[in-house]
């Protein structure tokens, strides 16, 4: 959390600054005023001090990381790109840095946008060029760093549009601004006297200037050194981790990754190229490098408060651990709970039914009766558009009753009741849904007569039963759906009603659980692939049904 938040205080002053840069677009008389005002918060004491730890800070907590990380396999390219963007930015705007605060703070200069613009822009052009990549390469480093830490945040994706048009805009602002009003500077530098003046005011010797070359000249060598010895720092440290006992970690499908003792099990994965979730890049906030522990739990430390707060934000049930925050020190078992492309929405809190519940619900079947002889007879237009009528009032109806609409297949319907209530409520609802579903389909054969020649007509089946729930499917084909015995048998009382010329059946326990006692065709029926009768209830028209 110290790196993102030493970030944000640097991203706020780059931010600041790039304002500043844009009064330019108005007068350099605004932007010096701009700068009055800049330079009165980050020259103040707190100012500084936080500016200068935000530096350090940041600095020495990237770099152990980049020291400290078991591997660099399958890092994202966006986290490529941002680390070598941070890496490029204190060689290019050393000189800048030393022309303004340090030549400040040693020789009591006044730093203006004058100034400045007449170094960078009049007499030493190429420092233009170097602010200008630096300015780029800082702010798309900072809007990276901000768009990683930002996504995982759920009002992010309607903010996007906004947040990005302003990522471009104002960069575009500042450079805008700095050009115009370093066109007006090179103007005023054509009167010999007026740089006459400029000199008299900044009153520096070549000495003065050969002391700055120096700082400039040794700070550059000095980031070469210190870059040189992250690497081979980091060469160490691999060859030292390479000398320890190796620890394994077994996934699914017989794959085995072996690894230092230390590492986890995220890293372990991109070592080993076990495809594995991590929208956030191992950082602990995501939560979709999720795991579930088979086998070596009692050889972990337990979860930090950290990965804790993560795991009770998405509901994860017990059991289940962030592969980034788990270093393995022996061998186990794992695997992992989300496919390898899951987005930043799955690290939102989600109900815990989503990842495998078994309960009691009702399930609700409808379909289309004729509908492939009614296919038959139009054109594949008229069909598309009257399925999807239907489809739009049958779903409408369901969920204005508290259904969960399930899936539609073909010209049906599966539905699910229940899933946050209890069987009572759940087969309330179940029949209101029925009923809301006939009203419905004659408000829409009313409406498309015209279209439809007669009227349509469905069969809907209701059943209560012990199933399990959860998120299933593969890729964009997940969905939250049910699986047990109760799902066939509704399946099957929705098919009985072609045998009764019925709109409705549904089963005893639905009719116990809701209470429903109004007048209906009581039947004890064989069900396929139950041994015992059911006791089901017939409605021929479910628009009549007593509530």
């Amino acid at each position: 959390m110290l790196r993102l938040y030493s970030g944000l205080v640097l991203m706020l002053f780059l931010t600041l600054h790039l304002i500043n840069h844009s009064l330019g677009l108005i007068s350099l008389e605004a932007m010096e005023a701009g700068r009055l005002l800049f330079i009165g918060i980050w020259r103040s004491l707190p100012g500084t001090v936080i500016l200068l730890l935000a530096m350090i800070v940041h600095i020495l907590l990237t770099s152990a990381k980049l020291l400290t990380h078991r591997s660099f396999r399958r890092i994202p390219p966006k986290e490529i790109v941002q680390i070598t963007l941070g890496l490029a930015i204190p060689p290019l705007m050393i000189g800048h840095i030393v022309g303004t605060r340090i030549a400040h703070e040693n020789f009591g200069i006044d730093d203006s946008y004058t100034y400045v613009l007449y170094v960078v822009w009049v007499a030493t052009p190429i420092q233009a060029l170097l602010q200008t990549a630096g300015l780029i390469v800082a702010w798309s480093h900072g809007c990276l760093g901000l768009h990683f830490w930002l996504r995982l945040k759920p009002w992010y994706e309607k903010a996007y549009p906004f947040l990005y048009t302003t990522a471009l805009i104002l960069p575009i602002l500042a450079l805008t601004g700095f050009l115009v009003s370093a066109n007006e500077v090179e103007f005023l530098a054509r009167d010999t006297a007026w740089q006459t003046q400029l000199f008299q005011n900044l009153n520096l010797t070549q000495e003065d200037f050969a002391w700055a070359y120096r700082v400039r000249d040794n700070g550059l060598y000095g980031m070469i050194a210190a870059l040189g010895l992250l690497l081979l720092s980091r060469l160490f440290w691999f060859i030292h981790f390479r000398k320890e006992r190796l620890v394994t970690v077994h996934y699914p499908e017989g794959k085995d990754v072996s690894a230092p003792p230390g590492t986890t099990v995220l890293d372990i994965s991109k070592q080993g190229g076990i495809p594995h979730a991590s929208v956030c890049g191992g950082r602990g906030r995501c939560s979709t490098c999720r795991i579930r522990i088979i086998e070596g739990a009692d050889t972990l430390a337990p979860p930090s408060d950290k990965e804790l707060a993560v795991l009770k934000r998405v509901g994860a049930i017990e059991g289940t651990r962030l592969a980034c925050q788990v270093p393995v020190m022996a061998d186990m078992s794992v695997v992992p709970l989300l496919p390898d492309k899951a987005s930043h929405k799955h690290s939102f809190a989600k109900p815990a039914y989503l990842q495998g519940r078994e309960k009691d619900i009702a399930i609700l079947f409808a379909d289309l009766r004729a509908f492939t002889k009614f296919s038959e007879d139009k054109l594949p237009y008229d069909v598309v558009f009257v399925i999807n009528q239907y489809f739009r009032h049958m779903g409408e109806a369901i969920e204005s009753t508290g259904g969960h609409l399930d899936k539609f297949i073909g010209d049906g319907v599966m539905a699910l009741f229940g899933l946050d209530d209890d069987p009572a409520v759940a087969a309330q609802k179940a029949l209101q849904g029925a009923k809301a579903m006939a009203d419905a389909l004659e408000v829409m054969n009313t409406n498309l007569k015209s279209d439809l020649g007669e009227p349509l007509r469905i069969g809907i089946g209701i059943h209560m039963g012990h199933v399990i729930i959860g998120e299933m499917g593969y890729g964009k084909a997940t969905s939250v759906t049910a699986i047990g015995d109760a799902v066939n048998t509704a399946s099957r009382l929705e098919a009985m009603n072609k045998d009764y010329k019925s709109q409705l059946i549904f089963s005893d326990r639905i009719a116990v659980e809701a209470g429903f006692t109004g007048p209906t065709q009581k039947e004890e029926v064989l069900v396929r692939g139950r041994k015992s009768p059911l006791n089901i209830h017939v409605v021929q028209s479910a628009s009549e049904l007593k509530l």
